[in-house]
């Protein structure tokens, strides 16, 4: 698209990402007619601000698929690195000969139970589980390598979560290659282990990679794929159930995503007919699926089709102190200030930003969402600008400040 004008790159982005004009609109705080008039060339390029937001909702990486000008990573502005990473990514690389003595089976599911409560339990959760994977990773793999028969399995089943916490440290971070390694790990893990429950946990968080680069249909037929290997029975287990109902909501999120509403709200359905199946004040012990955490994902659903007042709706009767975990809560009042922010309420942003702050610094210091919000607003005059300017020094984003603009 070297030659293109930007209304063309726009439009072409815009159609490959099965966007309506309208909702395209709805997703960064503008009207249909808006985005018609960019398309179009009766309007200038916005300013840099608003391209991160269109990039964001188009998925594009580069912001020179937009402006057809010199290469700035999206992930530049909107990302930011983990301090203890590095070692992380040099326990993952190591070859497995490498690795510590492997520990008894029993040994390794209690360590991985720990490292997801440091993960939910911690208000700087990425630089905590940093500290912590090196030598998990390491052990795992020895200790999966050296197994037999039905512990070997459940050792790989084991290695399968690490590897989503490695997927889960390094999202947001500039260099996703990390990220698309671990899920592609964790996949084989749990696909070697013959555990249909693990293979759909690790075909939604490996759906979590395509949905943030655009690749929707590749994300729904991983998830399809790997539920219809499990078979549920009458008298099924509540973890079961809930794995069950998490695949299906990796669907509704996908088709979301895509702008498929009605495909998105049936698998949503499905997914909540689970959830409130499941026993009074149910949880899954580390993934959460249950009845709070649905109604902060129908907020990311009908966000996400630019639904606006039906997300505000859900906000209002959500229970997110429900949630057992600072991320979690973290993610729904990032949530809020993504759908105040479609709706050009910049004072909501601010609020919903500042109190997400109070629930995980680590969660809203590496958000896309936050920090772009962020970036957006720190110029804005009075109060709003004002605050803003001391969240970006919170979050660290006072570097960034040459790309606003």
């Amino acid at each position: 698209m070297s030659e293109l004008s930007f209304g063309a790159r726009l439009r072409a982005l815009r159609e490959r990402a099965g966007k309506t004009r309208p909702v395209l609109g709805g997703l960064v705080g503008r009207s249909s007619d808006w985005v018609k008039a960019l398309e179009t060339g009766k309007m200038l390029t916005p300013r840099m601000p608003m391209l991160i937001r269109l990039a964001e909702a188009l998925d594009v990486q580069d912001l020179a698929e937009l402006t057809g000008s010199h290469r700035i990573p999206v992930g530049s502005i909107t990302k930011a690195y983990v301090p203890g990473t590095d070692s992380v990514a040099q326990a993952l690389l190591k070859p497995t000969a490498a690795a510590h003595p492997p520990i008894p089976v029993a040994e390794l599911v209690g360590r991985v139970d720990m490292a997801w409560g440091i993960w939910h339990g911690s208000t700087t959760e990425r630089s905590a589980i940093a500290a912590v994977l090196p030598d998990l990773v390491a052990v795992a793999r020895a200790t999966a390598s050296a197994a037999e028969g039905t512990d070997q399995r459940r050792a790989r089943a084991e290695l399968a979560r690490i590897y989503h916490l490695v997927q889960l440290l390094n999202a947001y971070q500039p260099a996703e290659q990390l990220s698309w390694l671990s899920a592609d790990r964790a996949f084989t893990a749990a696909q070697e282990a013959d555990d249909p429950a693990a293979a759909i946990i690790a075909a939604w968080y490996y759906a979590h990679l395509y949905r943030a680069s655009g690749q929707t249909d590749l994300a729904i037929e991983m998830l399809t794929e790997a539920l219809s290997r499990l078979t549920l029975r009458d008298d099924e287990q509540p973890d079961t159930l809930a794995v069950w109902g998490l695949g299906h909501l990796g669907l509704a999120l996908a088709h979301a995503k895509a702008g498929r509403s009605g495909a998105a709200l049936k698998h949503w359905d499905t997914a909540s007919e689970t959830a409130r199946s499941l026993p009074n004040g149910y949880y899954h012990p580390w993934l959460l699926f249950g009845v709070p955490a649905m109604d902060v994902y129908r907020i990311t659903i009908e966000t996400d089709l630019a639904h606006f007042g039906e997300a505000e709706q859900i906000a209002e009767r959500a229970d997110f102190k429900a949630l057992p975990s600072h991320t979690r809560r973290a993610f729904f009042l990032i949530e809020q200030a993504r759908r105040c922010r479609g709706k050009q309420d910049d004072v909501g942003v601010v609020y919903f930003l500042s109190k997400a702050l109070r629930e995980s610094l680590d969660t809203t210091r590496h958000h896309p969402v936050a920090r772009s919000a962020i970036v957006e607003l720190v110029d804005r005059p009075g109060v709003v600008g004002e605050d803003a300017r001391e969240l970006s020094l919170v979050i660290g984003l006072d570097g960034d400040r040459g790309y606003v603009g």
